[in-house]
């Protein structure tokens, strides 16, 4: 059954198969805010290094791939994934600053400060690319409109 003004659509957006994005990314975040938490569990104390870099690392990895399957997608509503990314990057950008403003000013340094603002970017990253894949995915496909 066709939605009303789209020709040949399978159905509405929703109904459209799309790669697993944000489980994906859901999973990355996780990741990367058990990171976190477990920095600023030591701070200011030194924490150890080991758990946070595996941690961030396969954050990382798993953007990555994200990334790509969502750069494979055809048929998107990409007008709109830029226009409500953009934004809500700048947000989470502003965000972890504040963030990582918060670790500089505990007198973190050295590595765990490099752990921190990786995982912060990380953090910044995923959560504009959530929002903005959420958004687009239940767009009407552009190249079914009338």
């Amino acid at each position: 059954m066709s939605a009303p003004g789209l020709r040949g659509a399978s159905g509405p957006a929703t109904e459209r198969r799309f790669a697993p994005v944000s489980e994906l990314a859901g999973a990355s975040l996780a990741l990367v805010v058990i990171g976190g938490i477990y920095m600023a569990a030591y701070a200011p104390r030194r924490a150890p290094l080991g758990l946070p870099v595996v941690l961030a690392c396969a954050s990382g990895a798993l953007l990555l791939v994200n990334i790509v399957l969502l750069a494979r997608t055809k048929r998107f509503a990409w007008d709109k994934f830029f226009l409500v990314g953009k934004w809500a990057l700048l947000s989470y950008l502003i965000a972890a600053g504040l963030i990582e403003f918060a670790f500089v000013k505990d007198r973190i340094r050295g590595g765990a400060l490099v752990v921190v603002t990786a995982m912060l970017v990380l953090f910044a990253l995923t959560v504009p690319l959530i929002i903005s894949f959420t958004v687009a995915r239940y767009q009407p496909d552009p190249t079914d409109i009338v």
